[in-house]
């Protein structure tokens, strides 16, 4: 009799613990959507929070350390986001997003080695749905380093995943700028002023929009602007 009381006791304190980790995941998802929504508004200290509440909910959710880690670029936070996503890719090896977000990081940090290792993770995964994304990012990485040819095979890359990614196009003026094939350079900076929304092909603005930017841009963007001013008046 006694042993029944214990047997009946156990299932139903395991069928409880179940029940609330499912809880627990539904709450945290909950949490994670409103936080995106707020991410999307730009609204970044309001998505910090959810995400909080989220992983305190499910520490093992790879969306929300994705997620997080994007909030702590936002903040500038570098080293919180690096670590984020690296908790993300510990838990699933093939998440693409996570890899590129992480040798953003990278980037950003000067790590260009590491940042490549991470955009090549990125790749390894062939149900990546936006390739492209690790491809103009390993170019901008390779260019860093001055690794010029293999940066303009990764930007090619990339536009044979998506023929209209524009920040490929951009990668590649400054590619070609830098080898002196400055006709190149300066149809691929067209291409990226084309399919870029933000100027919709009219040169004009976009020529005004890097002028302004000059002067507030820093280290290598400066030096970027000043390539792309360059370009436009061959």
């Amino acid at each position: 009799m006694g042993k029944g009381k214990t047997i009946i006791f156990c299932l139903f304190f395991f069928s409880s613990c179940a029940t609330g980790g499912i809880e627990n995941v539904e709450k945290a998802n909950a949490h994670y959507q409103l936080g995106v929504s707020y991410l999307n508004e730009n609204k970044f200290q309001m998505a910090y929070v959810e995400f909080q509440k989220a992983i305190e909910l499910d520490p093992n959710n790879k969306d929300v350390l994705n997620a997080l880690g994007i909030i702590y670029l936002k903040f500038d936070d570098l080293h919180k986001a690096r670590d984020s996503f690296l908790k993300a890719v510990t838990i699933d090896p093939n998440f693409s997003e996570a890899h590129n977000n992480l040798g953003g990081t990278y980037g950003k940090m000067g790590k260009w080695s590491e940042a490549i290792n991470s955009f090549k993770a990125a790749l390894k995964n062939p149900k990546y749905r936006s390739p492209e994304n690790a491809y103009g990012n390993l170019g901008n990485a390779y260019y860093r380093l001055g690794s010029i040819d293999e940066a303009l095979e990764a930007h090619k890359e990339a536009l044979k995943r998506s023929s209209g990614y524009y920040p490929s196009y951009y990668g590649m003026a400054l590619c070609y700028n830098i080898k002196g094939q400055y006709g190149e350079a300066s149809i691929a900076l067209t291409r990226a002023i084309e399919f870029d929304p933000l100027f919709g092909g009219d040169m004009e603005k976009a020529f005004k929009f890097f002028e302004n930017k000059r002067l507030t841009a820093k280290g290598e963007e400066a030096k970027d602007i000043l390539e792309y001013l360059e370009i436009m008046k061959y």
